[in-house]
């Protein structure tokens, strides 16, 4: 039986931090200590930072290039892990290759994925999703751990995370200084968690539906008050006494387009209208709930009033 080779996975743009990152993990975290693995870092592109490769093999390690994307197939792999024979795969993927040649096509025997990590320059960020978003989703959807690096005082944590857990929900997200440190301040939101009722406009929406979703025990026996639109179809898939107050909500273009709604639970559900707006007031609680398939916020109505549509029917991650 051919043995098991974890392939630790790590993904983003040219320059975004990836061969920084990997040699950090094997020197600085401890990764190699008290181990005699082979190591195997397959490099997938030539950055401006270049591997140390005198350091490496003090630690077992060799690096592999694969210089297009037609080179990363099954028969080119399988000739490399013959020919290197590693206990570990560290993969460089290429920023402009698509991830499904990861993902979705078949591997050398014995290759696992074990991590998924994506390193995001949090300079370009903005400028990259805005105008590159497909490529710069290819890189993130469906990493585990998505690192921002180069953060600084500036840097808008909380946006960055709506924008992220947009599309990539379960993402862990870290926050790296200039000077490698790790930035755990508390990211600022632009609403005041301590008011009697937390106003929620607009413009807030999307990333306090991202940040509730996300750290519900937060939010826990707040009461909040927005402007939502009313989910509650009469085909039997909700109870008389729940609705889905949300939102629609764009990060970037039409085709991201996604309805963060909530669910709530009031005697009078069934007299509201699908697709009406309403000005609600709520307290949420959190607790368990099938829709979440665990513990969520769920909202107990203060007072839900009918109110006209807004101008614009959309909000948005900025």
């Amino acid at each position: 039986m051919a043995k098991d080779i974890p392939v630790y996975v790590f993904t983003g743009f040219m320059d975004s931090g990836k061969t920084t990152l990997i040699q950090e993990t094997l020197f600085e975290n401890d990764f190699t200590q008290g181990g005699d693995d082979k190591i195997l870092i397959l490099s997938c592109e030539d950055g401006d930072v270049e591997y140390d490769i005198e350091k490496l093999r003090t630690i077992n390690a060799k690096v592999a290039t694969i210089e297009s994307e037609d080179e990363f197939n099954l028969e080119n792999l399988t000739k490399i892990s013959k020919e290197y024979d590693p206990d570990v795969v560290f993969l460089e993927y290429n920023g402009t290759w698509g991830v499904d040649h990861i993902y979705d096509e078949p591997l050398p025997e014995g290759w696992v994925p074990a991590q998924s990590l994506a390193t995001v320059d949090a300079t370009t960020f903005e400028n990259y999703l805005n105008n590159m978003r497909t490529m710069m989703m290819e890189q993130l959807f469906k990493a585990e751990v998505v690192i921002f690096n180069r953060c600084n005082d500036a840097t808008p944590k909380s946006k960055f995370r709506g924008q992220i857990k947009s599309m990539n929900r379960p993402a862990q997200i870290v926050y790296e200084r200039a000077d490698g440190s790790i930035d755990d301040s508390p990211e600022e939101l632009p609403f005041d968690l301590n008011a009697d009722v937390i106003e929620i406009s607009d413009a807030d929406y999307a990333l306090w539906f991202m940040d509730c979703m996300d750290s519900p025990k937060k939010y826990d026996g707040k009461t909040i008050h927005f402007t939502g639109l009313v989910y509650n179809p009469n085909d039997g898939k909700l109870r008389r006494d729940v609705f889905i107050p949300g939102r629609f909500a764009m990060t970037c273009c039409v085709e991201d387009i996604q309805f963060l709604g909530m669910k709530c639970k009031w005697d009078k559900a069934s007299t509201l209208g699908h697709r009406s707006w309403i000005d609600i007031t709520a307290t949420i609680k959190v607790e368990f709930a099938k829709e979440y398939k665990g513990k969520g916020p769920v909202l107990y109505p203060v007072s839900v009033e009918p109110t006209e549509k807004p101008e614009d029917e959309l909000v948005y991650f900025s």
